[in-house]
């Protein structure tokens, strides 16, 4: 698939923006003012959050993922040529678990899910 589609799933997310924070052309996808979903400059692949590390841990030996460079370890990098159902979930999934940390001043003035 492509960055478009990428873009497309993470704009599709209510109260998501859109940053290239670092310039140089990287998509940087927010919510409340955190990271859910970042793509490179080199475009190759998205990193988003999973619950854990150990989740993380399992897509990279299932070869579904690899490892997200400068984040933390329950942050995975999924080719963009991955499936886009698996894509659209790894992404939905990782805007959850943000929007969810936020404070709850911050939710609810987001727009409903």
């Amino acid at each position: 698939m492509s960055r478009e589609l990428v873009n497309e799933i993470c704009a599709a997310q209510p109260g998501a923006e859109w940053s290239d924070p670092w310039g140089g052309g990287h998509d940087c996808w927010k919510i409340g003012g955190k990271t859910f979903a970042v793509t490179g400059t080199a475009g190759t692949h998205v990193s988003v959050k999973t619950d854990s590390a150990e989740t993380a841990e399992f897509l990279f030996e299932t070869g579904v993922a690899e490892r997200a460079a400068y984040l933390h370890r329950s942050w995975v990098a999924l080719p963009l040529d991955s499936a886009p159902d698996e894509l659209a979930h790894r992404i939905r999934h990782s805007y959850r678990l943000v929007r969810g940390k936020l404070p709850r001043k911050v939710q609810a003035a987001l727009p409903p899910l």
